[in-house]
Parts: C-alpha cells; sequence; structure tokens
C-alpha cells in the first residue's frame, strides 16, 4: 500500500476508536493505585471518540483537512492526562500533514515522530516509562526503520509502529518502578497500542467493530437516534456494585448488547464488582431495570435531554449576550469540585463557576472553554484540584488566547480551598497569583476511600474492600473499618504546628462520624476543626492540615 487517502484515513481512525472503547475496562483496571477511579480508558475512549466522530463527517478527502478535524476536536475533547497526551500526539501528527491529501511511508512515520515531540512539549515534567515513552520509542524506531530500508509500504510502516509500541509497553515497569510492584504496564501506552493496532486492522481492509451493538458508530455517525424527540431522550448514568449473581454472570459485552434494544450512545466498562453504564434512551426506567438486575446502584443520574435542547434552544440567544450583560470584573475563578458541599465551599469563597467533576469524571478542555467564555473578567484564574484535570486546563488556557488565564497547579481540594481563601480582589494579579500559588505548598492533603481490588504498594499488602488512608499520594493506613483507616491517617497527618483541620465527609459516610473524628483531633492535637458535609463521591473523607 504505496498511500493513504482521505477514505482510509477515515476507516483508521474509527478502527481504532472502536478497538480503543472495546479496551476501555482493561486499561481502566490497570490503574496503580486500586481506587475506584481509575479511569484512564474511559478518558482515552471519550477524548478519542469526541476527536473521531468529527473527524468521519467532514466532508473533506484529503488527509491534511481530516486531520485538522481530527486535532480540533481531540483538543476540545481531551479529559485527564491521557486524553491530552493523546490530542498532542495527534496534534503533532496533523501539522505533519496538513498540506497534504494523502501520505506515503515516509510521511507517515514522519508524522508519528513529530506526533510525539509535540506530545513531550506539551508535559512540563515527562515522565518515562508513560504513553510518552511508548509514542517516543516507537515513532522513532519505525522512522529509522523506513529509512534505513527505504520502506515505501505504509501498512509495513504501521506494523513496525505495533511492533515497537508493544515492546515499548512492555518495558515501562522497568522504568517506573511503581508498575512492576503492582503488576501492569502502563494505562495510557496501552491505550495508544490499541488505537494503533486498530489502525493497523482498518489498512489490512478490517475496520474493527465497536462491540455491543453501537451500529451508529461503527457508521461513523453520532451516536444517536434521528429524528424528532427520539434525538434526545434521556442520558442515563449510573455505577453498580455487583451482587453475587452478577460478579458470576455479568457480561460487558452483554450488557451492551441488551441496552443497544432501547438506547444508543453506550459506553460500559467493568472494573471488578463495579461496572460504570451511560447510555441515551427513550427508556430509561428499563435501563435502571437492566442495571438492578446486576446488583446494586452506588450512583444514578438520570437527565432529559429534549428538556436540555429546547431550554437551550429558547435561551440561545440570550446566553450568547450573557457575558456583554454581565457586570465587568477584574477577576474571575474557576474550579473544579464534585460533591454539592464542595461545590458551596468555592463558591462562598469567590469561585464564580465551579466545573462539576473530578476523581470519577475528569472535565474536557471544551469545559473549561466554556467556562471561560461565560465570564467577563480580564483576569481568570482557574484550580483544577486534581493532578489529572491540570493539563486540560492548561490546554483550554492555550485555547482561549484572547483571555488572561492563569491556572494554578491545585492537585486537591484543599489546596483548592487554600488557594481560594489567599485570593485578594484588591491587589494585582502577580500578588495573587504568587499568595495562591504559595498556598498550595503549605497545605497537606488526605483523602479516605477504598480498595476496589487486592494489590501490593509500596510493601503494603491491600485487599478489596478495605478502606485506605492517602497521604498525598502515599497511601499510609489500609484497614477494614472506615473510621480506624480514618484516624490512623490522622495520625500521620497531625503535628506539633498543626493549627486547622478541614474535615470534608462525603456520600458514604456521617455527621456524625465526623464529629467523632473531630473529637480525635481535639484529643490528640491543638488544633481547631472545622466539619463540612461535602457530599463528594467516591472518598469517604478529605481532609486539610494547616
Amino acid at each position: 500500500m504505496e498511500w493513504i487517502d482521505g477514505q482510509l484515513f477515515k476507516e483508521m481512525l474509527l478502527s481504532g476508536m472502536n478497538n480503543l472503547g472495546n479496551h476501555c475496562a482493561q486499561i481502566d483496571a490497570l490503574n496503580v493505585f486500586p481506587v475506584p477511579d481509575g479511569d484512564t480508558g474511559t478518558n482515552m475512549y471519550l477524548t478519542v471518540s469526541n476527536g473521531v466522530q468529527a473527524a468521519l463527517e467532514d466532508p473533506s478527502d484529503s488527509v491534511g483537512n481530516i486531520a485538522k478535524t481530527l486535532s480540533r476536536g481531540l483538543l476540545m475533547g481531551a479529559r485527564g492526562n491521557s486524553g491530552v497526551i493523546t490530542s498532542q500526539i495527534f496534534r503533532g501528527f496533523y501539522q505533519a500533514v496538513k498540506d497534504l491529501d494523502r501520505i506515503d511511508a515516509a510521511q507517515l512515520a514522519h508524522a508519528l515522530v513529530n506526533g510525539s515531540r509535540v506530545a513531550y512539549r506539551a508535559v512540563m515534567r515527562p515522565v518515562e516509562g508513560t504513553i510518552l515513552t511508548v509514542i517516543r520509542e516507537a515513532a522513532d524506531y519505525t522512522y529509522a526503520y523506513t529509512m534505513t530500508d527505504e520502506v515505501t509500504d505504509c501498512v509495513k510502516v504501521m506494523e513496525r509502529m505495533v511492533k515497537e509500541a508493544k515492546e515499548s509497553l512492555d518495558t515501562t515497569p522497568q522504568l517506573l518502578p511503581v508498575l512492576a510492584e503492582v503488576g501492569v504496564v502502563d494505562s495510557g501506552g496501552k491505550g495508544l497500542l490499541v488505537i494503533l493496532e486498530g489502525f493497523l486492522s482498518a489498512m489490512k481492509g478490517k475496520v474493527i467493530e465497536k462491540e455491543g451493538g453501537d451500529q451508529n458508530a461503527q457508521q461513523g455517525a453520532q451516536t444517536k437516534v434521528q429524528g424528532g424527540e427520539e434525538e434526545y431522550g434521556f442520558c442515563t448514568e449510573f455505577i453498580l456494585h455487583l451482587n453475587e449473581n452478577g460478579m458470576r454472570h455479568f457480561s460487558e459485552n452483554s450488557f451492551k448488547e441488551e441496552l443497544s434494544t432501547i438506547g444508543n450512545s453506550i459506553v460500559c466498562v467493568q472494573d471488578e464488582d463495579l461496572v460504570k453504564v451511560h447510555v441515551h434512551t427513550l427508556e430509561p426506567q428499563t435501563a435502571i431495570k437492566m442495571g438492578r438486575r446486576q446488583g446494586r446502584f452506588m450512583k444514578l443520574k438520570v437527565e432529559n435531554m429534549q428538556d436540555q435542547h429546547d431550554t437551550i434552544l429558547e435561551k440561545e440567544e440570550e446566553e450568547k449576550h450573557e457575558a456583554k450583560r454581565a457586570p465587568h470584573k477584574k477577576y474571575g475563578i474557576i474550579t473544579v469540585a464534585a460533591g454539592d458541599g464542595i461545590k458551596d465551599m468555592f463558591k462562598e469563597l469567590r469561585a464564580d463557576i465551579v466545573v462539576g467533576g473530578g476523581q470519577t469524571m475528569n472535565p474536557s478542555t471544551e469545559d473549561f472553554v466554556s467556562a471561560i467564555n461565560q465570564l467577563n473578567c480580564d483576569h481568570i484564574f482557574i484550580l483544577p484540584n486534581n493532578s489529572n484535570i491540570i493539563l486540560a486546563a492548561q490546554q483550554a488556557q492555550t485555547v482561549c488566547e484572547d483571555v488572561d488565564v492563569h491556572v494554578i497547579p491545585s492537585k486537591t481540594i484543599p489546596q483548592g480551598l487554600s488557594a481560594c481563601i489567599m485570593f485578594n480582589p484588591d491587589v494585582d494579579v502577580t500578588a495573587n497569583l504568587d499568595e495562591m500559588n504559595d498556598a498550595l505548598a503549605n497545605v497537606k492533603s488526605g483523602e479516605v476511600t477504598y480498595a476496589v481490588r487486592d494489590t501490593t504498594y509500596e510493601g503494603m499488602e491491600i485487599k478489596k474492600g478495605q478502606y485506605m488512608g492517602m497521604f498525598g499520594k502515599a497511601i499510609v493506613a489500609c484497614q477494614d473499618d472506615c473510621m480506624e483507616a480514618t484516624k490512623e491517617l490522622l495520625d500521620k497527618m497531625l503535628d506539633k504546628d498543626s493549627e486547622l483541620v478541614t474535615l470534608i465527609y462525603g456520600e458514604d459516610a456521617t455527621g456524625e462520624q465526623a464529629q467523632e473524628l473531630a473529637d480525635y483531633i481535639e484529643e490528640h492535637s491543638d488544633a481547631e476543626v472545622e466539619i463540612t458535609n461535602g457530599q463528594q463521591p467516591v472518598y469517604s473523607f478529605i481532609i486539610g492540615v494547616e
């Protein structure tokens, strides 16, 4: 195969997207920490599908034009670090082919190398043993092979790319000891590999189909039912904790097929006894019944997309001019949080917009861009409050070139709250940036959640279902009882200099438990305690110590 034209390129993109979707659960399960928020595969799939669906709808037959549409879609849909890096890989790919209607073997190899270079530049401190290593090594070795052997067959180039990516992925545990200890390869690198495998399959004449009966995705259309009210319906999302029967008999593919009889835009990923489900349907009660047979709901949300759409249509013009009519402000703050209680805390601390998300669903670049566009401010500060959201926020900063946006790299909720407290509307930008960034280092952050699988981490044996206390990025406590794990975590966090403890309890904790912990803190330190019902999912307690 001497050339890749626009039609084949679209087939490659569709095949890569579908192959990634088919491996979501497997990739999610590669999370190093055994917490219920391992979502690398899901983030990459949501990122890639946003770009690929746009590319498939591009009427152009030019590889360069299609790659441009792909790059823009990936940029705006990027979620999590893995999603942002993936978007940058294909941004670099686009830059190399932007003037080409079709590409040959040498141009394909060069575009992949350029993708790796752009991705590396997008990350301030690249870490080896990650998706960055996989794309760099695979692209460099493939380019050298293509040039040395004067390869003119595009299939051979992609075959070599897949081979080198596999070998690089297998070596990631040697570069990141934590991967070796847990017994996994890098999840982002695995996601990249399955995309490349999808590309290769299409080049050999077989476009990989999306498992679970999502025919619209296979046909390259938006995953929605066509016409009338059926175009919208209800967005139904839930997280299931499988019961004993569900653990024995649950099958992702079978459940997707069952869901496909009543809806579309289906995402279903399993991580041992937890299942995340998303479906657009006119029969949400039927979807709920299907889920109820498999286990109990840990989270359930049903939104009427038809009502949302009608509201958007009715207020579209008003919303377009809202920013113009809004009072001008010198400063604006955008922050990220899950849980109504935590959102209220940020709003009380002058946050203008709280973007929903965090541990279980990372906001996309487009979510941040939308928030930025809602504000009428000279200067905007963004607090991501999660290390896996920082890159998406920074990407939005790049997109909104005409707005003075500053991303303050808060990695936890306590850091974000502390930064908000230090914000002063009466001082200049530099002073605010200094104070808010300094605040990040002056607060200790802890979290308590449960393990979703058995593992060993830094010599600690962790059993599925046990509660873990996490101090920063270290797991410092592991107990069968949530309160015991939290007290052990507090023992590690508190010292003679501790003055204030912010104790935020979540959906699965109670005010009585929080008060018991407050009493424990006051007995073992001189620190004051502030208790808030954060209503956050996943984490029983979030703790800040200053």
